[in-house]
């Protein structure tokens, strides 16, 4: 945990541009707390519309700790505290009015390890869109499933078998068809927390892939320990360390001219 700023006030000039020229989401000020110890320190930082931007640095640097701030997936932890400002639009996400289930839906997730449910591949897709009121019909319901396995690159492989367990599938099908999942309830916003972590280069590839057909039509933030992945799949990239961001800006910039002396430190693999 951060229990310090030792390199907030040397790093503010160089930060980059937090600002999206379309954002989707903005995040002003960003703080969080585990009980006493601050995780996050400080951040400001937009999200694109139908961007795709990552989130790079050393392990325990607060990426993945930001990441869930963006769909309130910090409110399960009781000693978590975020403060702030993070906006959806012009909505405010911690409104205390804000209901957090339909938010989850706008503002997905995809998890480093595949979870599929122990259902079959087919209530996997509908499940969502079953409990948020999205099918009156079974028609509507075979629709949403075939178009949002169809965008996961996943239709082809599973059509003749969608009775079948999703666990049954392999690793990479597996967090393919999670990917449906999220697309099913129709989110405006995809997270992702190292989601090939689990994957051999195959899966991975075919991961990556998808994720750049995905930019298309939706905002996406992938958290990578993998610089070579947010190098390919990314247009934008944040480099945090010990909870601060330290820069943001486009990614071959990031990669070949980085501004701070941390971040060039990290990409050269003097630490990290």
């Amino acid at each position: 945990m951060v229990t310090h700023k030792k390199y907030t006030r040397e790093h503010r000039s160089t930060v980059g541009r937090i600002e999206s020229d379309n954002p989707r989401m903005t995040c002003r000020k960003v703080d969080v707390f585990y009980g006493d110890k601050q995780a996050i320190i400080d951040v400001s930082i937009d999200i694109g519309r139908n961007e795709v931007i990552a989130m790079i640095g050393p392990s325990g640097c607060g990426k993945s700790t930001f990441l869930r701030c963006l769909n309130r997936m910090n409110d399960t932890i009781p000693t978590c505290r975020v403060t702030g400002d993070i906006r959806l639009d012009d909505l405010d996400i911690y409104d205390k009015n804000i209901d957090v289930v339909p938010l989850r839906a706008q503002v997905g997730m995809v998890f480093q390890k595949p979870n599929p449910f122990p259902k079959s591949i087919y209530d996997n897709i509908a499940y969502g869109p079953r409990i948020h009121g999205l099918v009156s019909n079974k028609l509507e319901e075979d629709e949403i499933v075939e178009t949002s396995l169809k965008k996961a690159g996943l239709w082809e492989e599973v059509k003749d078998r969608l009775n079948h367990s999703g666990t049954s599938l392999s690793g990479g099908q597996q967090q393919r068809l999670c990917i449906a999942r999220t697309i099913a309830v129709s989110p405006e916003v995809i997270l992702m927390d190292e989601p090939c972590s689990a994957l051999d280069p195959i899966a991975t590839a075919k991961i990556e892939e998808l994720i750049d057909e995905l930019r298309a039509q939706y905002t996406i933030a992938i958290v990578t320990h993998s610089m070579q992945q947010a190098a390919r799949v990314s247009q934008r990239t944040a480099y945090f360390h010990l909870g601060d961001l330290i820069e943001v800006g486009e990614t071959k910039k990031i990669f070949t001219n980085p501004q701070h002396t941390l971040t060039e430190d990290y990409i050269t693999g003097r630490f990290g």
